[in-house]
């Protein structure tokens, strides 16, 4: 392959497993020293990557990992939020206790991210977290539509703690309170509701930080 094709395949992959997340910076020297080549094949390769609209380039700010289509984000949350709720709802009764302690320790992790944030890592605990807490769920039909979501999201390529880091530290504290809830053997409809505000308010933050 040519220099430009292994710049190309090299940040292609970094976009597609998460690395370079939705409006990470592209900064063509950085890519060009850990590649061992010049500038050059590097910005031949983000071309390509904008043709594909897999990256944006802006004036005074540069190349970056584009963004997931919005209207696609928000009807996905949407939705994730009423069916995960009601997944969630609908397996507390059934879960082990093995399965509420690793939640308990999945959010440990989420929360001792926030110190060295990543937002791929927290991306991916997150959605650790909620698979948990959902994996008891006796509704097969449901639980697929809440696996679907998941999937949905994952190929939007695109996450709210890229955008808006400082809903992290809000979503450790709600997910406290979900457990807190487990814990304590509240009503389904309870749990219904946490989880879903909790899957609606990170929508409201991104949807906040796009339209100010």
């Amino acid at each position: 392959m040519s220099k430009s094709q292994i710049a190309y395949h090299w940040i292609k992959a970094r976009i597609d497993d998460g690395t370079f997340s939705p409006g990470y910076r592209l900064v063509f020297g950085q890519i060009a020293q850990e590649l061992g080549v010049s500038t050059v094949p590097v910005r031949e390769a983000v071309r390509r990557l904008e043709a594909e609209g897999l990256v944006t380039y802006e004036h005074n700010i540069g190349a970056q990992v584009a963004m997931a289509d919005e209207s696609d984000y928000q009807h996905t949350m949407q939705t994730l939020a009423l069916v995960e709720g009601y997944a969630a709802a609908l397996a507390a009764p059934s879960l082990p206790g093995k399965a509420l302690d690793e939640a308990k320790g999945l959010n440990a992790e989420l929360t001792a991210c926030l110190d060295n944030f990543e937002p791929s890592r927290f991306t991916a605990l997150n959605r650790d977290f909620h698979r948990v807490l959902c994996g008891t769920c006796p509704n097969p039909q449901v639980l697929d539509l809440v696996n679907r979501g998941w999937n949905r999201l994952a190929g939007l390529r695109t996450s709210t703690f890229s955008f808006v880091p400082g809903r992290a530290h809000e979503s450790v504290r709600e997910h406290q309170n979900i457990l807190d809830l487990f814990d304590r053997n509240a009503p389904a409809g309870e749990i219904e509701l946490a989880v879903r505000e909790h899957r609606l308010t990170t929508l409201e933050t991104f949807l906040a930080w796009r339209h100010p």
